[in-house]
């Protein structure tokens, strides 16, 4: 499984509008790009993905820019990747739910749906409020700190 680069700055966005939010003013995209180092550009793409989506506000003028739109600790990581990415995970572009084999391969689509439950188990249990807080859920952290997660086989 691969998350892009767009889901990674996403998140970092996202993360860094939840870290702001106390101050109460919107948040200048050119900020954000400087503060987590994403392409200006290629972040104004993703806050108008995040925007659609529901996740972020936008105010235009001299005091405009991003917030969250609404409590961080209601926004999952999932919410942020389907946002810029759509479906957490598929396989050749389609969900696992919609996928069917014949044969030898029969065996796959278990697997597959297997997959896509853990990985959603885990993005749609963690908040961009659990990442801001450096609170992670204990399962999350459980599964971190296994010595094998950091090894390449």
């Amino acid at each position: 499984m691969r998350i892009s680069a767009r889901a990674d700055y996403a998140v970092r966005a996202v993360l860094e509008l939840a870290v702001r939010q106390g101050g109460g003013d919107p948040v200048k995209a050119e900020s954000i790009a400087a503060a987590q180092d994403i392409p200006h550009k290629f972040l104004e793409g993703i806050l108008g993905d995040l925007r659609r989506a529901g996740v972020v506000d936008s105010r235009r003028g001299g005091g405009g820019g991003y917030r969250l739109a609404r409590a961080a600790e209601e926004i999952t990581v999932a919410d942020v990747i389907r946002a810029v990415d759509g479906p957490i995970v598929s396989v050749r572009g389609v969900r696992p739910t919609g996928l069917s084999y014949a044969g030898s391969a029969e065996p796959l689509l278990p697997l597959w749906i297997a997959l896509r439950a853990n990985v959603r188990r885990i993005l749609e249990g963690v908040t961009v409020a659990d990442i801001a807080a450096d609170a992670l859920p204990e399962p999350v952290r459980a599964l971190a700190a296994e010595p094998a997660a950091w090894e390449n086989p």
